[in-house]
């Protein structure tokens, strides 16, 4: 039988078992092709930290959806990258939050086309749907 939710069937589950949390955790992937040492931001200790985690899935997903507007616009691309960037914010005793950067180049197409891409890819990719009006976040088309 097909799991299904509320919003539609779903196609995908990522299961990850983490210990030791942030500042020295570790954390592996249930099929195995990731596993990786935590460590805190700017700490000595060798390993990645999950806002560096989170950058990197949301702009590996970001890219994918300014794929799939071109498709559907029947727009031919050139060269797609995206520098993300996630601010981890401390406002004083346990409060912590995130803010968030994506700098996107598109070479191969008019910047006009290129800017509405980028405006439909936010409305198309998982992360920019799950950080809308959570978090500040900041799109810039280079």
């Amino acid at each position: 039988m097909d799991p299904e939710t509320k919003a539609g069937k779903v196609i995908y589950t990522a299961k990850t078992h983490t210990t030791g949390g942030r500042d020295h955790g570790l954390s592996r992937s249930s099929d195995g092709h990731l596993d990786i040492r935590l460590a805190a931001p700017g700490s000595a200790r060798i390993g990645t930290n999950p806002e560096q985690l989170f950058a990197v899935g949301w702009s590996a997903c970001f890219e994918s959806a300014i794929a799939l507007a071109a498709r559907r616009c029947e727009v031919v691309l050139g060269d797609v990258t995206i520098d993300a960037e996630v601010d981890l914010h401390h406002s004083g005793g346990d409060d912590y939050f995130l803010s968030a950067r994506l700098i996107i180049s598109i070479t191969g197409v008019d910047r006009t086309v290129a800017q509405d891409l980028v405006q439909r890819a936010e409305q198309l990719c998982p992360y920019s749907k799950a950080t809308r009006g959570n978090i500040e976040v900041a799109y810039t088309l280079l």
